[in-house]
């Protein structure tokens, strides 16, 4: 598990962690679970997931995990919502090992999206820009004493929807012990000995 920054970083991007590079076996899988509902893949996706989460947290507080939502078009079409599958697994993994953890998935989108792939990343920023939002139940939970709030998606790519989940977090009153962890990114990502959060 080790910290990755994409470059250029989206303003307001958390520290994230990712496990594997997204490459080979790891990108087959997450492809195959994505678009192709292997779900069968959703039990080590997410567990891989839960390590980069551990990562994120101090070990004493309760970790709330929060995915990336999928355009609701796109969970219609795959006939599931791979990202919420993931957290998921992953919270379940991290309550057998200890940690006090839930699934919070309290974002939504409040307006349509083009589809990312093939996007640059400015204009992958200016797709997502103001696109997500708190639902409004969500935001006292979020706010709650003794919790570190974990954002987690599939995977990395320029960091655009994580940072535009970490905007409207904070914006929902959010604004300490913000982190984000993701199954794969890009290798030009990952940064060199950093295993282990910043003091």
């Amino acid at each position: 598990m080790r910290r990755v920054v994409p470059r250029p970083r989206p303003r307001g991007l958390p520290v994230v962690y990712a496990a594997v590079a997204y490459a080979g076996a790891a990108r087959s899988a997450l492809l195959a679970h994505k678009e192709r509902g292997a779900l069968r893949l959703a039990r080590p996706l997410g567990t891989a997931l839960a390590a980069g989460v551990r990562v994120c947290g101090d070990g004493g507080e309760r970790v709330v995990l929060v995915p990336v939502p999928s355009a609701r078009g796109a969970v219609v079409r795959r006939g599931h919502d791979p990202v919420r599958r993931l957290a998921l697994v992953a919270a379940e993994r991290l309550r057998r090992g200890g940690i006090r953890a839930e699934l919070l998935p309290v974002l939504r989108q409040r307006r349509a999206v083009a589809d990312q792939a093939g996007l640059s990343a400015v204009a992958r920023q200016r797709n997502v820009s103001g696109a997500l939002e708190v639902v409004r139940c969500g935001a006292l939970r979020l706010r709650a004493p003794g919790c570190r709030v974990v954002l987690v998606d599939d995977v990395l790519t320029t960091g655009a929807s994580l940072a535009e989940a970490a905007r409207a977090v904070r914006a929902a009153g959010c604004h300490g012990g913000l982190a984000a962890a993701v199954v794969a990114a890009p290798r030009d990502a990952f940064e060199a000995g950093r295993a282990c959060p910043p003091p």
